[in-house]
């Protein structure tokens, strides 16, 4: 069997990112690493760079700024499709673990479905992410407890995409920068007649969250308006905006109803940046 490219997007955590180059390289069926270093200080750089050079065919793809992790996880893919092996490639950040089946789980669910374009496995949480027209991003219960489900996007924690279906929808839109991008991923290919599905039993956490609070408050209240606007209209967006200022009030004015993660100063950025069609990166200072 081939190795299975496998993309890896890094930022300033190089203890973490051993640790899941370790769990990539121990599954069940063989893997290649294309490793992308999005703007790590030079230490962290270096450290991940020594762990990547310990096996030959693994690759390090370094880069002086801060890609965020769509445009972090499109230079390891063009680098993949450019080589033309493989038909599936899985993509995941520095910190998820996979089980030592997981890809070999994965493999095996996609392998019967000819239309299956994108795949995620699974968190152990049990919920199956959807995307509402109107509050974007959601998850309801879990249909199925082992095997293929469809859902409306891959989970981004570990990632599976078919080289045909990529050249058919592209790759991520870098305007999201990190949030949301694999489900706009998943809904222009599902609006191109592919299957997305997430693999039960096909297990892999993603035990930290290293980004600020309010970075995150930042990225999934903008990238949820864009995600609404691009794929379901200006009514959509209109409603989604309404409310999200409602909530902004409603939080600011009760802290105890406050969700765990929450930022007045970054929704207001992001509300502001909506109306100013501002994307990419956050603004400094978040």
């Amino acid at each position: 069997m081939s190795p299975l490219t496998v993309v890896v997007v890094h930022r300033n955590r190089p203890e973490r990112a051993a640790t899941t180059l370790a769990a990539l390289r121990a599954q069940t069926v063989p893997t290649r690493l294309v490793v992308v270093d999005a703007g790590s200080e030079p230490a962290a750089r270096d450290a991940v760079a020594a762990v990547v050079a310990e096996r030959p065919d693994d690759v390090f793809l370094p880069h002086d700024e801060n890609l965020g992790f769509g445009p972090g996880a499109n230079v390891g893919l063009n680098h993949w499709l450019k080589s033309g092996t493989g038909e599936w490639v899985a993509l995941c950040p520095h910190d998820a673990l996979p089980a030592p089946d997981c890809i070999e789980g994965l493999l095996g669910a996609v392998a019967p479905r000819p239309r299956a374009g994108l795949a995620g496995a699974d968190v152990g949480d049990g919920l199956s992410p959807v995307v509402d027209r109107y509050f974007g991003t959601l998850f309801r219960p879990g249909a199925v407890t082992e095997g293929w489900e469809p859902v409306d996007y891959p989970h981004g924690t570990l990632l599976f995409a078919r080289r045909t279906c990529l050249e058919d929808v592209g790759l991520f839109d870098e305007r999201y920068f990190s949030y949301c991008e694999e489900a706009d991923l998943g809904l222009r290919a599902r609006d191109r007649g592919w299957e997305i599905g997430l693999v039960r039993g096909a297990r892999v956490t993603n035990p930290d969250l290293s980004t600020s609070v309010a970075v995150v408050d930042y990225l999934q209240l903008r990238n949820t308006l864009l995600l609404t606007r691009e794929h379901f209209g200006r009514y959509a967006l209109v409603i989604r905006f309404t409310t999200a200022v409602l909530q902004l009030v409603s939080q600011t004015l009760r802290p105890a109803r406050r969700p765990v993660v929450f930022s007045s100063r970054a929704r207001v950025l992001a509300l502001r940046d909506q109306v100013r069609g501002r994307y990419g990166p956050p603004p400094p200072g978040l």
